[in-house]
């Protein structure tokens, strides 16, 4: 089984009943995933995951493709928040009867066992519904990992992840893949006719 998806921009569910769903800013969001799942082969995951200019990439293996997904997410942002989040609670709840029913994925989540102070405290509960419970589910995770980070005490800690791996890659001296030439912009496509 072979899982692509590229979810349309939304804000972060809720699982307040006080907070309508959508109006909450997202921190993160997630831009692609795919994943490959099967009877005779490891279930592997890749995501891409944004906020702002910053962009975070990572793939993972794990057992079926909701783990392998969850996995890759916790590697992409291990230097958001200094290591993987504690999954507490997974629930998947079918909302009517057939294929075709959507259901409604709960994700709770604490701070990884690594956060130290006021990080390192707190449950966050991310909801999401779809028709596919793989989508359901990484969306769901995403939503949990927008209320921690939402928290004052985690504030800045997506931008300053962002700038460190932008350090790297400055120090690292990555070169342009392609510059233009002007001067030899222009290539007579007939002389080698005229041969």
């Amino acid at each position: 089984m072979t899982t692509r998806s590229t979810p349309p921009e939304r804000g972060a569910g809720s699982s307040d009943p006080g907070v309508e769903a959508g109006t909450r800013p997202a921190a993160l969001r997630l831009a692609r995933w795919t994943v490959s799942s099967g009877s005779q082969v490891q279930s592997r995951g890749a995501v891409v995951i944004a906020s702002g200019d910053h962009q975070w990439e990572a793939a993972s293996e794990g057992n079926g493709p909701v783990d392998a997904l969850l996995r890759a997410v916790d590697r992409a942002l291990s230097d958001v928040l200094a290591g993987s989040p504690r999954l507490i609670a997974y629930d998947v709840h079918a909302l009517a009867e057939g294929p075709a029913s959507e259901g409604v994925v709960t994700i709770q989540v604490a701070p990884p066992a690594s956060a130290a102070g006021r990080r390192a405290s707190g449950q966050y509960t991310g909801t999401s519904r779809n028709v596919n419970i793989i989508a359901a589910s990484i969306e769901a995770y995403i939503d949990a990992l927008n209320l921690l980070l939402g928290e004052a005490h985690w504030a800045g800690a997506i931008e300053a992840a962002g700038n460190r791996k932008r350090a790297r890659a400055d120090a690292a001296g990555r070169e342009p893949r392609a510059e233009l030439d002007e001067d030899a912009g222009h290539h007579d496509t007939t002389a080698w006719f005229e041969r």
